[in-house]
């Protein structure tokens, strides 16, 4: 009886001090949360007296990554335009309606039949929206790769002679190649592409200029790369100070045959580089084809045309296929739309999601789909208030407090390792960045030297003076995170 009552009093301080060290650690997690919380409000409050935010606001959330608990908010449920930390929305969207492996396709069909090495008949390349089409960042998307593949499918089946039209399918996808609310200043700009089914190289060219000794001398256009085929533009832009960097704006939007340049670029003895978007990718990427049926001596009587629309009754004829292209997969592409924050991607993934679910890829569909997907995960869909797909507009608006839910479900998913690769790091910190005029923003995650795991989103809408000094300032508060 005296050895048990011996071993309960043992059991029993054992039990009391587990409990004491419990409540220790506890006591400093609380402590802990709650100077890390001083600290930031603390940094806001700071950054808020700042004359850069003098008419400013700033949106910030900061949850702990392991528990999900509020860790600071302010102004959390406020919702601003937060440039390319929007793109976080539409990226985890398309991991999970799409998946990471999905491939865009590109078919080459025909319609009539094969005689021979004659195709008495219409030739198709119908696109469905492929952003990496003629791209150069893998090397199976290169332009003259993807033409030898094209010209191989037709050696393949030994057809040297089509006797009717060459035809550019582009009816996937809505006529409208950009997305309401893009502002005029941005829309003739490489960052302002369209997306259509057929897209070739990025709608991208870049624009040789030869600028002048010294400032204010004229400039004139060396080239373009590639050829900017049916559209002429009008050179305004002029020699600037030395070390100004590309200070010109291309106004040239989709569709149009004539544009103008304004800006200036730096003085120098070599030719200066801006690169533009193509008012229609198709016809160019018609050229090209040209170019690759002569080489392979390929003979077409009848012409090349682009059709967005196609009515039931040539669908129905389009029953023959002859070979498909296919475009590294989702988590590939995933990787350079948010390394690189490339916005045609953004609005390719948008309208490929209305189109896998509807039959049809319109921006207007897609942003519907991402907005109830949202809203089915517990993010109110006036918090992700958006109509593009990539957050060039300013006119969407969206909360941190969402930003943060966003990467709180990315974390849980089996595709998270290849969304974390594709955030950039910026600071010391992995995290996606947002920048349009009079917009800043940051979103992503970050471990603290002493293995604190963070989420959070800061927006800042409104500031002042330079955008580097608001980044900054805006580095300054999430390093209180470290």
């Amino acid at each position: 009886m005296g050895a048990l009552c011996l071993i309960s009093l043992i059991i029993s301080s054992r039990m009391k001090n587990i409990i004491l060290l419990f409540l220790i650690i506890t006591q400093i997690q609380v402590v802990t949360a709650q100077t890390i919380a001083a600290k930031l409000s603390s940094a806001v409050q700071q950054f808020e007296n700042d004359d850069q935010l003098r008419h400013g606001i700033i949106s910030f959330c900061v949850v702990d990554a392991q528990t999900g608990k509020p860790v600071y908010n302010h102004n959390a449920q406020l919702g601003l335009p937060a440039a390319s930390t929007q793109k976080l929305f539409t990226s985890v969207a398309a991991f999970e309606l799409l998946g990471k492996d999905y491939r865009y396709k590109t078919i080459i069909g025909y319609d009539g039949n094969i005689r021979r090495d004659t195709l008495n008949g219409n030739l198709y390349i119908t696109g469905y929206g492929d952003p990496t089409l003629g791209s150069w960042r893998w090397s199976e998307t290169k332009e003259q790769v993807i033409l030898l593949k094209i010209a191989d499918v037709l050696e393949q089946h030994e057809l040297y002679r089509i006797t009717g039209n060459v035809i550019i399918n582009d009816s996937a996808f809505s006529i409208q190649p950009i997305p309401g609310g893009w502002i005029w200043d941005d829309m003739g700009n490489y960052y302002g592409a369209g997306c259509q089914a057929i897209n070739w190289h990025e709608n991208q060219y870049d624009l040789y200029l030869q600028p002048g000794k010294q400032e204010g001398d004229a400039t004139h256009i060396v080239k373009t790369v590639p050829e900017l085929e049916g559209a002429v533009l009008a050179n305004h832009i002029v020699t600037g100070k030395k070390g100004s960097g590309d200070n010109g704006y291309i106004y040239l939007p989709p569709a149009s045959t004539v544009g103008f340049t304004l800006g200036t670029i730096p003085p120098g003895n070599d030719p200066f580089v801006i690169s533009g978007a193509l008012p229609d990718g198709s016809i160019v990427f018609v050229n090209a084809l040209k170019d690759m049926f002569i080489k392979h001596f390929i003979h077409l009587d009848g012409t090349y045309e682009c059709k967005n629309e196609i009515n039931k009754i040539e669908r129905s004829v389009m029953q023959h296929e002859l070979g498909t292209l296919l475009s590294p997969p989702l988590d590939s592409i995933n990787y350079w739309f948010l390394k690189k924050s490339i916005n045609l991607y953004g609005e390719a993934l948008v309208k490929t999601m209305a189109y896998e679910k509807s039959g049809f890829g319109s921006t207007e569909k897609g942003v519907d789909i991402v907005r109830t997907f949202w809203s089915e995960h517990g993010i109110d869909k006036s918090a992700v208030n958006i109509i593009d797909g990539s957050g060039l507009s300013p006119q969407n608006r969206v909360t941190s407090d969402a930003e943060v839910k966003v990467l709180q479900y990315a974390k849980t998913r089996p595709w998270f390792s290849a969304f974390y690769y594709a955030l950039p790091e910026y600071n010391g910190i992995k995290m996606k960045s947002g920048s349009i005029a009079g917009a800043r923003a940051f979103a992503g995650y970050h471990t603290a030297k002493d293995g604190k795991q963070y989420i959070f989103s800061i927006i800042v809408n409104n500031y002042d003076g330079s955008p580097g000094e608001v980044v900054k300032k805006m580095y300054k508060v999430l390093d209180v995170l470290k």
